[in-house]
Formats: C-alpha cells, sequence, structure tokens
C-alpha cells in the first residue's frame, strides 16, 4: 500500500504589492546567483563573466547604451502588442509571425513601389504603414476566428508564426532574392531610418552609434498606448472583457469587434517592430534577423503586468542581458544565463501569486 499525497495549487487571496514588485528582484538574484555556479562548474570566472555582462550592456559608456536600446526597440513594440491583447484575456503567441510579415511588407515597399529618390520621410512613411497594416492583417485573422467561431487565438496566432516563416522564405531564398544570394537587395538610403552615427559630423560623440529613430517611435507608441487603455473607452472595454466576458456582454459591450480589434492593434504593433529592424537595423530582408523578439515579447509583458512604461523598463534590461551575454564564449553559455535567469524571474513571480500546498493523499494499491 503507497500513499499519493495530493499537490494544490492555488491563488493568493491576499497578494500584497510590495510582494508584487519585489519577486522580480528576487528571480533576477537567484538567477544571477544559479547562473554563477553554473559558470564555476564549467571553469568560468562567474565575477569576470558578470562585469563583462554588465560593462557590456549598461555601463560601458554611451555605445552600450546604444546597442542596448537599439535591441529593445522591437521587444517593446512586440510587448505592447502583446499587452493590448493580454488585458482583453486574448492570448496572442504569434508576434514573432506579425512581425516577420511586416519586416516583409515594408521590404516590399522599399524595394518596389517608393522610387529610390523619393523623399525619406514619404518612404518611411509607406513602410511604416506598409509593415504596421500587415501586423495587423496578420494579427486579426485569429482574432476573426476566435470571435467567429470560437476558435482558440493560442493555437491560430502559433501557426500563422511558422506560415509567415515560410511565406518570407519564399521571397528571400526566390522571387526576390539578391542575385541568387540569401537576401533581399539592399534597401536605397532613403528607407534607412535615421541613427545617431549619422549626426556625428556635428557630434563626433555620437560616431558608429547604432541607435535608431525606432527607438523614439516605441517609446510613443508605448506613451500612447498607456492613453488608450487608460483613458479611452476602448481601453475600459478590454479591461471589462478581460475580467469577466459575460458581464461585458451583458453591459451591451461590442466583444467580439473588439477581440477583433485588439489582436489586430496587437498585429499592429508587433508589424512596426518589424518595420523598425528592417529599416534601423538590416536594411534588408533576410532570414533569422529576429532572434525570436516576438517570443521573448511575450514574456516581457508579462513581467511588466502589462503596464506600458514598465513594458519599457523590463525590455531595456532584458536587452542589456542579450546584449552583455555575448561577451561569454561559446555562444551557448549565453543562452544558458539568459535561459536560468528569465526562468527563476518567471518561477519568482509564480510563487508570489500562488501557493502550493500538500494534503494528505488517498491510499492506493501498490
Amino acid at each position: 500500500m503507497t500513499w499519493a499525497p495530493k499537490i494544490v495549487v492555488e491563488p493568493r487571496i491576499e497578494r500584497s504589492r510590495s510582494l508584487l514588485f519585489l519577486s522580480p528582484m528576487a528571480g533576477l538574484a537567484a538567477g544571477i546567483l544559479l547562473g554563477a555556479v553554473g559558470l564555476e562548474i564549467l571553469g568560468i570566472r562567474s565575477g569576470a563573466a558578470f562585469l563583462a555582462i554588465l560593462r557590456a550592456g549598461f555601463t560601458g559608456g554611451p555605445y552600450s547604451l546604444s546597442d542596448t536600446a537599439t535591441k529593445a526597440c522591437p521587444l517593446i513594440l512586440c510587448a505592447l502588442g502583446c499587452a493590448v491583447a493580454f488585458k482583453a484575456q486574448l492570448w496572442n503567441v504569434g508576434a514573432e509571425g506579425q512581425l516577420l510579415v511586416g519586416a516583409w511588407a515594408a521590404t516590399g515597399i522599399a524595394t518596389f513601389v517608393v522610387p529610390a529618390g523619393a523623399p525619406s520621410v514619404l518612404m518611411l512613411a509607406a513602410m511604416a504603414a506598409a509593415g504596421a497594416v500587415a501586423g495587423a492583417v496578420w494579427g486579426a485573422i485569429p482574432g476573426l476566428l476566435r470571435a467567429r467561431f470560437q476558435t482558440s487565438e493560442i493555437l491560430t496566432s502559433l501557426m500563422l508564426v511558422y506560415v509567415a516563416v515560410h511565406w518570407n522564405n519564399y521571397f528571400i531564398y526566390s522571387a526576390w532574392s539578391d542575385r541568387g544570394f540569401q537576401m533581399t537587395p539592399l534597401y536605397p538610403e532613403n528607407a534607412w531610418l535615421p541613427r545617431l552615427g549619422d549626426l556625428a559630423g556635428e557630434a563626433p560623440a555620437f560616431s558608429g552609434m547604432t541607435l535608431h529613430a525606432g527607438f523614439l517611435a516605441a517609446l510613443v507608441a508605448a506613451g500612447w498606448l498607456w492613453v488608450l487603455l487608460k483613458r479611452t473607452r476602448f481601453g475600459f472595454e478590454l479591461h471589462v472583457s478581460g475580467l469577466n466576458i459575460k458581464t461585458a456582454r451583458h453591459a451591451g459591450m461590442p466583444v467580439k469587434r473588439n477581440m477583433v480589434l485588439a489582436m489586430a492593434l496587437s498585429g499592429c504593433m508587433a508589424g512596426l517592430a518589424g518595420m523598425c529592424e528592417m529599416s534601423g537595423v538590416v536594411h534588408r530582408l533576410q532570414e533569422n534577423f529576429s532572434p525570436g523578439y516576438g517570443f521573448t515579447a511575450i514574456l516581457v509583458a508579462w513581467l511588466a503586468r502589462l503596464n506600458p512604461a514598465a513594458i519599457v523598463l523590463v525590455s531595456l534590461l532584458l536587452s542589456g542581458l542579450l546584449v552583455g551575454s555575448k561577451q561569454i564564449q561559446p555562444s551557448g553559455i549565453a543562452m544558458m544565463l539568459q535561459g536560468v535567469v528569465l526562468t527563476s524571474v518567471v518561477a519568482a513571480d509564480f510563487f508570489a501569486r500562488f501557493r502550493i500546498r500538500f494534503e494528505p493523499g488517498v491510499q492506493e494499491e501498490a
């Protein structure tokens, strides 16, 4: 005869603000400690490794901050998009695909639609509009299927990521390939977002800095989204729908329409992220230009509690970790550290929101 104890996971009835605020810090500290232990086991001096990460991502002067902010730009925009959908309890996990089709649409505009001699403002505006619309359409599809047929938006948005990958690859390897290479032709210079490095003639201190105007656009988007969610009827309706969809329906709110709009707006943000990455960093469409910004953004939005201002902060912190981790070789060590830190932060947040109890189990036959 054996006893099978019952494990019960239940939400904490009282969750203090201090606990929710301190849990990510505790998770970060635990992740750093575990990562240090792992580095020492592998024969790497953990103190020197973490100092190198800190220096490369945050304290290494303007260049390190520029690289961190550049990496944060697509994370901020994708996480803002995720926050819109999550606010209404719509689980858009396909921001990566929406980012990819946004990059594809922006490339089409820069390469084939707007002439190379057009004013830069016109070119960039057209690319941004195309990227945002393409991402919105890609996001609206799961929203429409959820509203019309109650199809899981988790499955449909995730499957559309793989459709977007192969869609882009067709154009990268075939239709738009640059002389058979695995990339499209380089954009004309009027399709490049302005960088700080472009001001080196007037301000030599900016020479070589990679930060581009897309970061400013991400900050503006964060402010606009805060107003939308906190100060508009649409934001209120999303909040109510997220709390209780039956209540929203009973109050006469257009729940189905808001589902589609929320998913479309979510995809719009991710599509704009794709355009900014293309125009500000890569300057051509190529495979694997995104290291998974759309998937990482899910975690960013969650850790930031769907708060646009906190999303900016979390994105910068995570981007600094991504930039700094490149200083550690081989590259697999950097990925291990990132995984340990992120897992620890997620675990700390879980224990801040839930508790685990063990109840006596039922006696069973061995």
